[in-house]
């Protein structure tokens, strides 16, 4: 096959019947490269695979769309032979590029049958993933095709793929507004789903056609005559019958025989103007009584893909039923070929391909879309009022998940169930690993990755979109830090209790727990050992709880130790081992949840800390020097202290003064690495008197190993002066 064969010439003919001025040369080009990358590629049905492409873009072009799309119709394959995208662009430009890759990426969408249910999304991700209208086009013709091929199939093929035509691309036409391809889809499926309702209606229909033909000739000639006696001349009137699955649909909805149906034809009258519209219908109805309720004006209420035309169900001659269309010329237009109709070209006009970017959904268009003439224009309006964006992504076995713009896999994850969601350390998007901030994009599958020793994390709430997500992981981390409260409430209460010489198994034992409960204001242990753990009650209201009436009017003793000598008590304990030992609360595990490091003054493991607790939020460990600690009550101070080998980093932040020469930060970065601390951030400026400030946010392991670091800092030649900030 060459490209001077009848089949790429005869598409060129079409081609030029509407591309005026417009160079068809890249249809050859296009067809070269489809010869070169399909010669010996069979299309399913065993015929030569070019045909197929042959077919697909002759059916683009007998729509009137642009050269880009009918280009793409004949390469919609190639990218699965080798042919990369980036290639396409080069040779063809990035509209046809994107076009064809995003057929592909349809293409490898899978319907699953076992979820019919799911029809619907399935259908707005694949509008979502056509980032230009021109891809669906591209899709439905490539379908027709299919649909015309599948008499060699066997049978559950045929049903496969007959089933994900009726539930997707037959409604994908509808709603983008193709008439005839709906119906013809439509027809198509019915065949294969339904072979003997489909063999049976076919041939009474046959035999009665010479009878259908007859009265579809009366009915016009009336038409025409009570019309022009009202002085209404229609540009056409056409009698056509309806297509066979609409017919069954109502034998199946009314449960009658097909004798019974009597408006197996549809009349249209096409009208110059929206005036003789509904004159048109006046003058049906003056002639044959009407259907009550089977009067419909979508012409001043248009549907939601735009279509707009007057409907009539009336008693005509012969007493049959018939149903009539009214519209104008236009709107017939419109009805035919939907969204479509907006690329035919006039005088050779050019869209760019912003200008093909596609809705998401097809929803209720304002009347005014209907009187805008230029296709630029008109896709413009459609994106202001149909999109909307949202994601559409699946599971391996094929389940669509809709999810909002820039959710992640863990959205994905809670989406499935909550456990899942709970457990996620990673995910796997189309058999890629990515790390759970990615977000989704139309078409994913994506599959989750789960270990039993996961939890869900504060950080995730940053990540996630979907409310469902949130809700499970803020009700996961308040369950957990409430236990986690209980948890250093108890260690708090039994330290305190161990001054009296007694334990809080002593107490419940006992019953004088209750006086306690009681006296803080708690319902239960639990309750107590939560709040004291989260600083509701503070450990100087539990001493105070503890204490006998007559010892509790201590704290007005005038001689109250200032926050500076309590802090340097607390430390001096601490060093010297004493009964303050027993009072050391370890805080090894510094990413827990209760027990934080303060940010503003970045403590490291060899510094002097003290333990504030705040109201909800656990510990907060301070230096013991720390300006904002100092400000706060010590009766809401623990004593805590470094233990256990460290091997996580603590940030902290310096700041160095240095001359003003070449390569300085490098000099300074350099340092920094070498004593194998991590830069965070290394912001500088300049002093009004020419000096270099570098205010650098670093890791380390320990105090040690920050006093090592600035001691190396300071013996360098252009280094002024070195400090902790």
């Amino acid at each position: 096959m060459t490209a001077s064969m009848p089949g790429i010439n005869g598409l060129k003919t079409i081609a030029k019947g509407y591309l005026h001025d417009v160079d068809l040369e890249p249809i050859d080009k296009a067809w070269d490269l489809a010869v070169k990358v399909h010669t010996d590629k069979k299309h399913f049905s065993g015929e030569p695979y070019l045909e197929h492409v042959l077919e697909v873009a002759s059916t683009l072009a007998s729509m009137h769309l642009d050269l880009d799309t009918v280009l793409a119709g004949l390469l919609h394959g190639v990218l699965k032979e080798g042919v990369t995208v980036e290639q396409l662009g080069k040779e063809f430009g990035r509209s046809v590029a994107e076009i064809v890759d995003g057929c592909t990426r349809i293409t490898s969408v899978h319907y699953n049958s076992q979820l019919a249910h799911q029809a619907e999304n399935v259908r707005k991700m694949l509008l979502a993933i056509a980032a230009d209208i021109r891809v669906l086009l591209v899709k439905l013709a490539d379908r027709l095709q299919d649909m015309c091929s599948l008499e060699t199939m066997d049978s559950d093929y045929q049903r496969e793929i007959a089933r994900e035509t009726m539930d997707l691309y037959a409604p994908l036409a509808s709603r983008l507004g193709i008439d005839w391809l709906k119906r013809e889809l439509e027809d198509q499926s019915f065949r294969y789903l339904h072979p003997e309702e489909y063999l049976e209606l076919t041939a009474k229909l046959e035999s009665s056609f010479a009878e259908r033909q007859k009265y579809v000739e009366e009915v016009i000639n009336i038409i025409q005559e009570k019309l022009a006696e009202n002085k209404i001349f229609p540009v056409r009137i056409i009698g056509r019958p309806k297509h066979i699955y609409s017919i069954y649909k109502k034998l199946l909805a009314q449960k009658i025989p097909l004798e019974r149906v009597y408006d197996k034809v549809a009349f249209r009258i096409i009208v110059n103007t929206v005036d003789e519209c509904y004159a048109a219908l006046g003058v049906v109805h003056e002639n044959w009584a009407p259907v009550p309720g089977r009067i419909k004006d979508f012409i001043s209420a248009p549907k939601a893909n735009n279509y707009q035309s007057m409907h009539t169900t009336v008693v005509g001659p012969q007493n049959n039923f018939i149903e009539v269309q009214i519209r104008t010329e236009k709107m017939d237009r419109i009805a035919q070929e939907g969204v479509a109709a907006h690329w035919a070209y006039k005088e050779g006009q050019k869209i760019g391909g912003n200008d093909a970017k596609l809705f998401r959904e097809l929803k209720k268009l304002v009347n005014s879309l209907q009187e805008v003439e230029d296709p630029r224009e008109f896709l413009e309006n459609v994106r202001g009022e149909l999109y909307t964006p949202e994601v559409y992504a699946l599971t391996p076995g094929g389940e669509v998940k809709e999810f909002p713009l820039g959710s992640c896999p863990i959205d994905f994850a809670y989406a499935i169930h909550t456990e899942v969601g709970g457990r996620c350390v990673g995910a796997k998007v189309n058999d890629r690993l990515v790390p759970l901030k990615y977000e989704m994009q139309n078409g994913d599958i994506v599959e989750i990755i789960t270990s039993k020793t996961q939890h869900p994390r504060r950080g995730w709430l940053s990540l996630v979109k979907t409310s469902r997500a949130r809700a499970r992981i803020r009700c996961w981390l308040r369950r957990e830090e409430k236990e986690q409260a209980v948890h250093l409430g108890r260690e708090i209460c039994e330290r305190e209790l161990k001054q009296y010489e007694t334990t809080l198994k002593k107490m419940v034992k006992s019953g004088h727990i209750k006086l306690l409960l009681k006296e803080l204001r708690c319902n239960s242990l639990d309750d107590l050992l939560a709040k004291v753990g989260s600083g509701v009650v503070t450990v100087q209201g539990l001493v105070k709880a503890l204490q006998p009436p007559e010892f509790r009017s201590e704290k007005d003793h005038p001689g109250k130790p200032t926050p500076q000598e309590v802090a340097a008590l607390m430390v001096s304990q601490q060093k010297s081992g004493g009964q303050a030992g027993d009072s050391v609360i370890s805080i090894d595990g510094i990413d827990d949840m209760l027990v934080k490091i303060s940010q503003c003054c970045h403590p490291v493991p060899g510094d002097a800390i003290i333990g504030f607790i705040t109201t909800g939020r656990g510990i907060s460990v301070h230096k013991a020097s720390c300006e904002n600690l100092l400000t706060t009550d010590p009766r809401r101070w623990i004593a805590v202290s470094w233990s256990g080998t460290q091997t996580i980093q603590h940030r902290v932040e310096i700041l160095v003064s240095a001359e003003n020469r070449r390569g300085i930060v490098a000099t300074i970065s350099a340092a920094i690495n070498a004593d194998d601390a991590n830069i965070l951030g290394i912001p500088t400026r300049i002093t009004p008197s020419g000096i270099v400030e570098l205010q650098i946010t670093l890791e380390v392991a320990d105090l040690e190993h920050l006093q090592i670091l600035l001691q190396h800092l300071r013996q360098l030649e252009s280094v002024i002066s070195v400090r902790r900030v």
